[in-house]
């Protein structure tokens, strides 16, 4: 409703301060993911259905272990860039970013936010510290939020 002011509560028990808070008390767990071979409509109803900004594009490792590893990103910004552009026929594997650009869940929040400057990216794949596999998603956004109860 326009003109209605937003409460001005800040901070919590539940939202700790940037400057106190890891990338694991921010991030959104689990990964939402792709074939290398998924067309750009797959990738987007993928988006749609699960109502995430970034999906991420799985293969095999290379050690033959038979693990699924996150080969890239791609983000609702290089989807759209390839849907408006000339990129209708591409698959998710000529889409997503790569390397991956990815981050541990112990890692201080704002040293994530630095790096997603530094890389250009809206998005950083969650490195459990522990298990060194994949857990989640980090997107500017769940900083956006930290920072919205931030009283600092």
């Amino acid at each position: 409703m326009p003109g209605t002011a937003i409460q001005s509560h800040r901070g919590g028990y539940l939202m700790p301060q940037i400057d106190h808070a890891t990338v694991g008390a921010a991030m959104h767990p689990g990964i939402v993911s792709c074939a290398r071979d998924a067309s750009l409509a797959e990738v987007a109803q993928t988006m749609t259905v699960h109502r995430v900004h970034c999906v991420a594009v799985m293969t095999e490792a290379a050690d033959g272990s038979g693990d699924r590893v996150v080969w890239g990103v791609i983000s609702d910004l290089d989807l759209l860039r390839a849907g408006i552009g000339d990129g209708g026929g591409a698959t998710a594997s000529e889409l997503a970013l790569e390397p991956v650009i990815s981050v541990r869940d112990t890692t201080p929040l704002r040293d994530a936010g630095e790096s997603m400057i530094t890389h250009g990216v809206s998005h950083l794949v969650v490195i459990s510290a522990e298990a060194q596999r994949p857990i989640g998603v980090l997107s500017t956004l769940d900083i956006a939020a930290m920072l919205a109860w931030d009283d600092s």
